[in-house]
């Protein structure tokens, strides 16, 4: 029996030592899981490409929209292709030009396919969006592991600079400005809007933005993970490999990585929707608000009890809740976009 018990730590002590290798190895490398993920999402493809992977359309969609895809913003990096949808033929009528960024944990997502972690495709939302008399800019940029932050925020730095150059060519209105994003791409406007508002985080990031911040009328910031030392692991896993390889990001990288810590009275009018990232959401909530930033927040938990997953307003045409949360983001845009 005692030799049994013997036997049963030595085995436990073998087990926990691997354990805790494994542990030590993949929040160091998280690259190792989330490139299996990867790998599994590709397959014999690559998350980086420098060629559109569609032929570009040019013409009216089944539902009426019309369809301009898979144009160049920039050669510089990987995925930096658009498309820009319009609500109808009429593409010279005067609407808003909404900017969106999608989600995917900086490792997956594009925008053909929406956020693969989101509730639904994110394509519903765009088509509705689309719906309420808005031209909408649908913007790709490069993942890991070939590229980290601010990779994709410059990037996003460059198609709004081309749209900008080409306003008139394609019909856009650059003084009538909403910026959007879900998931990882949230993260990326809410940082925008910090180098709009912030000249010192502008500087930090070596950024200069390529829109005045009175153009942007609007941020839209879909549950966004963005105060990093209070995120899960699994977080801290996909952040923290976008930032810098591992999980234990430096006081300065996370200085550079979280906007909220540079929001000033010049950071742009904000909707926050908040579910799996509330927490976030809510400390933002507070810097706004501190700052004297017009802004609203839906938080399904505080104001109804129910957890939502996340990215739930994707689901705006399956759920009631979302359905809610899209009414009240699209009264807040109209009121924004009439000043």
């Amino acid at each position: 029996m005692k030799k049994m018990k013997t036997y049963l730590l030595w085995l436990l002590g073998i087990v926990a030592g691997l354990g805790l290798v494994a542990y030590i190895s993949v929040t160091n490398h998280p690259q190792l899981v989330v490139g299996a993920i990867q790998k599994m999402i590709y397959k014999s493809s690559s998350p980086n490409s420098y060629s559109p992977l569609y032929e570009a359309i040019d013409g009216t969609k089944e539902n009426g929209h019309y369809l301009k895809s898979e144009i160049a913003y920039s050669k510089e990096y990987p995925n930096s292709f658009l498309d820009i949808i319009y609500p109808d033929q009429n593409l010279e009528a005067d609407r808003p030009t909404l900017f969106y960024f999608h989600g995917g944990g900086f490792f997956a997502g594009s925008k053909n396919m929406g956020d693969p972690l989101a509730a639904s495709e994110a394509t519903y939302l765009l088509d509705d969006m689309v719906s309420k008399g808005y031209n909408l800019v649908n913007v790709d940029y490069a993942l890991v592991p070939d590229f980290h932050f601010p990779t994709p925020l410059i990037q996003m730095n460059q198609a709004i600079a081309y749209i900008k150059e080409h306003a008139e060519e394609y019909h856009l209105n650059m003084d009538d400005v909403i910026l959007m994003g879900s998931s990882a791409g949230a993260i990326m406007v809410a940082q925008y809007g910090s180098v709009l508002a912030n000249q010192d985080y502008a500087q930090l990031l070596d950024m200069e933005p390529s829109i005045a911040k009175e153009q942007v009328k609007a941020l839209v910031i879909d549950d966004a993970p963005l105060d990093y030392p209070k995120l899960s692991l699994g977080a801290k896993m996909l952040v923290g490999n976008y930032v810098a390889g591992t999980i234990y990001l430096s006081e300065e990288e996370i200085n550079s990585y979280n906007p909220i810590l540079h929001v000033t009275k010049d950071y742009p009018a904000s909707f926050l929707l908040g579910s799996e990232y509330r927490t976030d959401l809510i400390t933002l909530q507070q810097a706004l608000k501190q700052a004297d930033v017009v802004h609203e927040l839906v938080d399904p938990l505080a104001e109804k009890g129910l957890e939502k997953p996340h990215g739930f307003v994707s689901n705006l045409r399956n759920d009631p809740v979302s359905a809610e949360a899209f009414d009240r983001m699209m009264t807040f845009l109209e009121d924004r976009t009439k000043e």
